[in-house]
């Protein structure tokens, strides 16, 4: 399930994130915490979880978000948005506690980035030797 989420303007940086539609412009009234988590866990296997505030910048990821998303997601989650490179994935495995997976896109060589995309490969197949 993709839920694409940002903080209502104003609210700041203690501010709770909002599933957003409408490329990203309508918020709704659904807050991304545990409980709306355990409920739609119900019907999905997996989450990808949008940081739209950061997605595509190579700004840094939501730390805060990510850090949630590793203490409340019931069922695996993907973190996407920010990500600048080899950092972050480590960043993401330390606040996420190992159960949040990242995305890297604008940041890749492939996408015209500075972080190697054959050098992401390695770090995870390092980190799963398992896959």
């Amino acid at each position: 399930l993709d839920l694409s989420c940002r903080r209502r303007p104003g609210e700041g940086p203690e501010g709770a994130y909002y599933v957003v539609t409408d490329r990203w412009q309508t918020f709704t009234d659904v807050v991304v915490d545990k409980e709306t988590l355990d409920t739609l866990a119900g019907y999905c296997a997996e989450f990808l979880v949008h940081g739209v505030e950061a997605e595509g910048k190579r700004c840094g990821i939501l730390e805060d978000l990510v850090e949630m998303l590793g203490r409340e997601s019931p069922i695996p989650v993907t973190y996407a948005g920010g990500a600048r490179g080899m950092e972050d994935l480590e960043r993401v495995k330390v606040l996420g506690k190992g159960k949040v997976d990242l995305t890297i896109g604008t940041a890749l060589d492939c996408f015209g980035g500075d972080t190697s995309y054959d050098e992401v490969v390695l770090w995870h197949k390092k980190e799963n030797p398992e896959v």
